[in-house]
């Protein structure tokens, strides 16, 4: 690689950089581009030549301050020798990191765990000549110890003067400690304190205790003094645990046996409602097998005691009841059947009610409160899928002229010829029906403006081609209708109204045509 390049490139990283064009700059990019190309360059490397001439205390100061220009080393070199009297600052210097260090060994030897760790390290760190940013990182652990420090824990030992710590110590009372004895009231205090503790041992469901449990409560009960012992403090937790597990065992077993009961209890229920003539005697039998039941475990039977008396109270009213029930079916049996035939004539005749609630009586096709229903469908399917439709009034042109000419059953013909050209025309998704009058509507699942103004205008087509009969009269007919879409529209309101104004449009505009814009 030659120099030329290498200039290059000291440019090109300068503008990458986005550095001026000075010479201090210039001179670090060269030295950088040269160092990458493995040549060696003289100018780059005065600063190795001037360093190694100097004492190693200045080699170890010149690496600290990475100096690495020639303007750098003359500064540092200006500010050495502008100093006055520097063996004081380096004997001061010196003075203060071994006063430090001899602070932090007296730290150490502290009764404080968080404090002795941070001096331990800190003196490691003072050893290694640190940088700046590193002495500020330890000066911090210093200001969180002393922030967070609490020494609220002597004050309930009873020392009163924390400022010496080792006179508030001795003057401590501890020659009950010592000894090993306990006063009468220490004694008096661990005996209720073992009594009480005995007492949470016996299982608050289980009906009895185990044997482990037994050992422990009378070995505390003989000698409350063990409780001031550290080895007694496992024994008892394993008890609480095994007191635990007796509870639970115990409501499992009264769960379990409940479970069953009441299972039977249920099976039979059904049973005797689906075969009312044998009720009484089902219920009879479940008062047996409760009994029985009552009989099967001991454990059981005082686990299950009170459960099992209002089940069983609970047999015994509907046995009661059921009597009276089969008395009364039987006396207006007859009355049921009339009322159960009436029943059935009446669901019929409303479902009929309700299939013509929502279809027109002359097209058969949907009438318009079925239309609404079926808009407001797809409106919410548009909301919450965004799933559009078209909407397609369709208006039979002239339509008073055809009742004024050949009179209303052709009129009415008319009406029913244009429904079954609909129902032809329409796919299976799609929804026709009578909007009112002459005027027909379309709802295109799926469809945007350009589909519906497709679908009006083959409707448009089979309406003009054919054959409107009456008494073996022609009746020459037309349609004209109005397209919109749900996705250009800001509401179902708009795009209904959108569609017969565009309906109005193609009628005012010479009839027999789509309007869809």
């Amino acid at each position: 690689m030659t120099i030329q390049t290498i200039i290059k490139k000291a440019m090109k990283r300068l503008e990458l950089e986005g550095k001026l064009l000075t010479p201090d700059y210039y001179s670090e990019a060269f030295c950088k581009e040269a160092k990458v190309a493995g040549m060696d360059i003289e100018d780059c490397s005065h600063i190795q030549k001037y360093t190694s001439s100097l004492n190693p205390d200045f080699q170890k100061e010149l690496k600290q301050y990475r100096i690495k220009t020639i303007h750098e080393f003359i500064r540092f070199l200006v500010s050495k020798l502008n100093r006055t009297n520097q063996s004081m600052c380096s004997a001061s210097l010196e003075a203060q990191l071994n006063f430090s260090k001899r602070i932090l060994q007296v730290i150490g030897v502290l009764h404080n765990k968080e404090a002795s760790e941070i001096a331990k390290k800190s003196i490691v760190m003072l050893s290694d000549n640190p940088s700046v940013a590193q002495v500020d990182n330890f000066r911090q652990h210093w200001v969180n110890f002393i922030t967070s420090y609490d020494d609220s824990f002597l004050i309930s030992l009873g020392l009163k003067d924390k400022e010496d710590l080792k006179k508030s110590i001795l003057a401590l009372d501890m020659s009950n400690l010592s000894s090993g004895e306990l006063t009468n009231k220490d004694q008096a205090h661990l005996s209720k304190l073992a009594s009480l503790l005995v007492s949470s041992f016996v299982p608050s469901i289980a009906s009895s205790v185990n044997d482990k449990i037994a050992t422990l409560s009378q070995k505390i009960k003989k000698n409350p003094e063990l409780l001031s012992s550290a080895s007694i403090e496992e024994e008892i937790k394993q008890a609480i645990m095994l007191r635990i597990a007796l509870d639970k065992e115990s409501v499992k077993e009264m769960i379990e046996s409940l479970d069953g009961v009441l299972d039977k209890l249920s099976l039979r229920l059904i049973e005797m409602i689906e075969r009312s003539d044998s009720s009484t005697v089902e219920i009879q039998n479940i008062k047996k097998e409760l009994e029985s039941h009552n009989e099967e475990s001991e454990d059981a039977k005082i686990n299950f005691k009170v459960a099992h008396k209002k089940l069983y109270t609970l047999a015994l009213a509907l046995e009661e009841n059921t009597k009276s029930l089969s008395r009364d079916l039987q006396d207006h049996s007859g009355e049921v059947k009339v009322l159960s035939k009436k029943i059935k004539k009446l669901e019929a005749e409303l479902a009929k009610v309700k299939q013509e609630s929502k279809e027109d009586f002359l097209t058969k096709l949907y009438n318009k409160r079925a239309l609404d229903e079926f808009m407001n469908v797809k409106e919410a399917e548009f909301e919450r899928y965004g799933r559009n439709f078209s909407i397609i009034m369709f208006d039979i042109d002239f339509f008073k002229k055809v009742n004024d000419t050949f009179g209303h059953d052709a009129g009415d013909a008319v009406l029913g010829a244009l429904a079954s050209i609909l129902k032809k025309e329409a796919r299976s998704v799609d929804i026709v029906g009578r909007f009112g009058g002459e005027e027909f509507m379309a709802i295109l699942s799926e469809t945007d403006t350009k589909g519906g103004a497709i679908f009006a205008e083959k409707v448009r087509k089979h309406v003009q081609k054919a054959r409107f009969m009456y008494k073996g009269k022609r009746i020459k007919v037309t349609v004209s209708s109005g397209v919109s879409e749900r996705k250009t529209q800001t509401s179902l309101a708009a795009v209904v109204k959108s569609a017969d104004d565009r309906l109005y449009k193609a009628k005012e505009s010479g009839r027999n045509r789509v309007v869809y814009k």
